[in-house]
């Protein structure tokens, strides 16, 4: 039975029993339409606002099944969307009617102990990576949510615990395999493809499909100093003050994460304060225990905390501390900044939209970011935004569609009230569905911008990789 793809130019394209077979034949993965068995999993993602139905979706097993499906969609001119972990807010995964390539089976991962490397598939989760990388009390620059993919991750940017010691996440990578939008597969590192490899650092999925990772790896582990600290809401003021300060004054191998929102019901909460307001302070330090114990210990002692759990743990397990918070199948809506600090006037704004939550599932976060961001150029990247001290992201997070206008109102508010305390700039990985070329622009600056133009005309000049965070050669 012929079968109908949606074109990258909005028409259709009409694909033969014949057609189809002849791409089946050479393709090692599996295949999934509409009608198949395994369908609805694989084109559902975390983010359940997007509800997109893909009319062909590609489970490639290996890079020359990613080559075979870009040629695929190349000769046939289909719209194409690319998944890794399929955790993007914007949900850039997943088109409607056309050819999907999921990258989701390809989850190998092999260390080098002694060069202190990494090279992982592009279908790996930050999960996948930490496990095998502490084997060897080593870590990669990751995020804060184990289930997260490290594609989308690492060419957006990417950030976590260890960036204040080592930079963006794609700061820290030392080559990536790439299939481009011709569907040939190459090497782009600093000695190779250099202006592929600038562009992929940060540039999100406009310049090809990378298809394995090559990380530089650090010291960290297999055990650290973290966990959380919480206070009721009616402390959030002294406590947000104490966060401002605090954070100035400790070194790089500390990363403290400021949380605001209702107490869900966690085991390590008390049972009187679930479904009350709270404030509490996510901390991970990465170097020596003793140290850290010296360095937390203020923050332990601040104030009245209904809750502590700031304890020696596995780094794989402080690693996926926020997991609960972030379930696959939710509705999720989020708008960020980037802030150069925390003034008082900010801390008061947030602690007022704060106490207008809509959802128990929503929350406003602060990330700690300064320290080796600032000692590479804006240009030296894509992911640009070295002045950064803060990403605020504001997470709005619930189960009920109907609940959509709500919620995204309440975000969208807080936005606008913090919008005078932003650097200007923007995190790609955090840009929603909605949010365009202003965005996008704010994202870059106009410097990286203009050159990252001048490299999609180069490398996509039939804009093959455009059902991402645009950018317009």
């Amino acid at each position: 039975m012929t079968i109908e793809l949606k074109a990258a130019d909005g028409g259709t394209v009409q694909v033969s029993p014949e057609i189809l077979q002849a791409f089946k034949a050479g393709f090692a993965g599996s295949v999934i339409g509409p009608d198949d068995d395994g369908y609805e999993p694989a084109r559902t993602i975390w983010n359940a606002m997007i509800d997109r139905r893909p009319g062909l979706i590609v489970r490639c097993s290996g890079t020359a099944d990613v080559v075979r499906a870009v040629r695929f969609a190349r000769q046939h001119h289909f719209l194409l969307s690319v998944r890794g972990g399929g955790h993007n807010i914007a949900g850039l995964a997943v088109c409607e009617g056309g050819l999907m390539i999921d990258l989701s089976p390809m989850t190998g991962v092999w260390v080098d102990p002694a060069a202190r490397t990494a090279r992982a598939q592009a279908g790996c989760t930050l999960g996948d990576v930490d496990r095998e990388t502490q084997l060897h009390g080593l870590a990669a620059v990751l995020g804060f949510v184990s289930a997260t993919g490290i594609a989308g991750l690492t060419v957006g940017g990417g950030f976590g615990y260890l960036t204040r010691r080592h930079g963006w996440t794609c700061d820290t990578v030392l080559s990536m395999e790439v299939v481009t939008a011709a569907g040939e597969p190459v090497r782009a590192a600093a000695d190779e493809n250099a202006e592929l490899f600038w562009a992929l650092r940060g540039g999100g999925g406009n310049f090809g499909i990378v298809t394995s990772f090559e990380y530089r790896l650090f010291p960290v582990g297999p055990e650290i100093l973290g966990g959380a600290v919480a206070w009721r809401a009616e402390d959030a003021s002294e406590v947000l003050d104490f966060y401002r300060q605090f954070t100035a004054a400790t070194p790089r191998e500390t990363t403290c994460v400021a949380v605001l929102r209702i107490a869900p019901p966690a085991p390590w909460l008390p049972r009187e304060i679930h479904g009350q307001p709270i404030v509490a302070i996510f901390v991970c330090h990465s170097g020596g225990i003793e140290e850290g114990e010296e360095i937390v210990a203020p923050l332990r002692a601040f104030g009245k905390p209904v809750a502590d759990i700031v304890t020696r743990r596995p780094y794989t397990q402080m690693q996926s501390l926020l997991d609960a918070t972030q379930p696959k199948g939710r509705r999720y809506y989020w708008k960020s900044h980037y802030l150069p600090g925390v003034d008082a006037k900010a801390i008061e704004v947030l602690i007022e939209h704060a106490a207008r939550i809509v959802s128990p599932h929503s929350a406003i976060l602060l990330f700690q970011l300064d320290g080796a961001l600032g000692e590479l150029p804006a240009e030296h990247s894509p992911a640009g935004n070295r002045d950064a001290a803060l990403v605020l992201n504001i997470a709005g997070s619930w189960e009920n569609a109907a609940d959509d206008a709500a919620n995204m109102r309440w975000a969208r508010a807080c936005f606008e009230a913090t919008q005078a305390f932003s650097t200007g700039g923007a995190y790609i990985n955090f840009l929603t569905e909605e949010e365009g070329a202003e965005r996008i622009a704010a994202a870059y600056g106009k410097t990286n911008l203009k050159r990252l133009a001048e490299l999609k005309k180069r490398f996509d000049p039939d804009r093959l990789f455009h059902h991402t965070k645009n950018i317009d050669g």
